[in-house]
């Protein structure tokens, strides 16, 4: 469940981020999607989206932890690197036939919205 913030709410840490919420959905989703990939997976693309996912939030929380908007910028371009690493590794788990068409449309657009809400987040920064 997605706690969203009134605007005059002061943001604490990053659990009261939506973005952040919205990548622990993301982590869920994939994860549950790679428990259906074949067991051959495991250490293969598997591992790799579980990782890439995670990396998402992680790096959310971790920037916004940071002292300084220069580092909280780092960290969310890291994170838009890693939803991009996800974005291929689903058109691969695609063409392996590992998922349906309908499930790479819904992971897709999970990542859209989460690449343009970290962008949205990046301008919305105050300058150090």
């Amino acid at each position: 469940m997605i706690k969203r913030m009134e605007s005059t709410e002061k943001i604490k840490n990053y659990k009261d981020l939506v973005v952040w919420q919205k990548g622990m959905e993301l982590v869920k989703n994939i994860y549950q999607l790679t428990n259906e990939f074949p067991k051959k997976e495991i250490f293969g693309l598997t591992i790799q989206m579980r990782r890439a996912s995670v990396s998402v939030p992680s790096n959310i929380a971790e920037g916004q932890a940071r002292h300084y908007t220069r580092e909280f910028m780092q960290f969310l371009y890291q994170a838009l690197g890693s939803l991009s690493e996800l974005e291929t590794q689903i058109i691969i788990a695609k063409e392996l036939n590992y998922i349906s068409a309908s499930k790479e449309f819904e992971i897709d657009n999970q990542i859209i919205e989460l690449k343009k809400m970290i962008c949205g987040l990046v301008r919305g920064l105050p300058a150090d």
